[in-house]
């Protein structure tokens, strides 16, 4: 069967990612920062900036991979807790643990399909790379919705499905070569990073994700478009009264979309 016949049922989806987000675990952060010619790290600053963390914030890192949004969340946070369903991520989190001004953060191998919290609990949902990988993306923004809080908000970062059919094949061009020198430099095999332009065709893009947030419950669902659109950051809030996303306490006046 086809990467791209795989990736189409939820189940293969799932199994597929389960294998391989296990497989690039130790070489995760240095894929990331090629791909992104090393801006990674200053879309996330971006996230967890436009996050408005505060003292008060009970943060949920959902797919928190090596730990670097859960990190940050955790320096300005009550608490944190990075969900990832690689027990290998995890470890690699442990180890990058800055335990300075925030509070230490908890770790939980869980699926987001099927968060291991009973009530709403958390203000603040973040994930990076995350809604993209999962098999089934109403599930994982009805579980999202389910945990927070009302007032609590959700931040997200991910790659873009550019509109323009010119631009998307360049994209996903761009991708497919990029990942398989580096599958080849880093594990032997070209195949490895062949799934992150598959699934990018399979993504329903910035606005598709946006109505997804919208058809959970989530409201106030905002596009801020990263990179010329290749990426994008989205933010949400549940229904209630809560923190605004911008330091100042004004939200943006103007959303954006990709």
């Amino acid at each position: 069967m086809s990467l791209r016949n795989t990736l189409a049922t939820a189940d293969g989806k799932r199994r597929y990612v389960r294998r391989l987000f296990a497989t690039i675990a130790d070489r995760y952060d240095l894929m990331t920062v090629v791909l992104s010619y090393g801006l990674d790290r200053r879309w996330k600053r971006r996230l967890i900036d436009r996050a408005a963390i505060g003292p008060a914030d009970r943060v949920l890192d959902l797919a928190c991979g090596t730990g670097d949004l859960l990190v940050a969340a955790a320096e300005r946070a009550r608490s944190a807790v990075g969900v990832d369903i690689t027990h290998r991520m995890l470890q690699l989190a442990r180890e990058r643990v800055n335990r300075g001004e925030g509070a230490a953060p908890h770790f939980v191998v869980a699926d987001m399909l099927a968060l291991p919290f009973g009530a709403p609990r958390f203000t603040m949902v973040s994930t990076g790379y995350g809604l993209r990988n999962v098999p089934d993306l109403r599930a994982a923004l009805s579980e999202i919705e389910r945990v927070l809080l009302p007032g609590g908000r959700f931040v997200s970062l991910d790659f873009n499905r550019p509109r323009h059919p010119v631009v998307r094949a360049a994209y996903l061009a761009y991708l497919t070569v990029v990942g398989a020198v580096l599958g080849f430099i880093l594990h032997g095999d070209p195949d490895t990073y062949r799934y992150i332009p598959e699934s990018i065709r399979l993504y329903p893009g910035a606005e598709g994700v946006k109505r997804l947030m919208e058809e959970a419950g989530l409201v106030d669902v905002q596009i801020l478009p990263v990179l010329g659109g290749l990426m994008a950051i989205h933010t949400a809030m549940k229904p209630g009264a809560g923190v605004p996303f911008t330091r100042t306490g004004h939200r943006d006046t103007e959303p954006q979309s990709c």
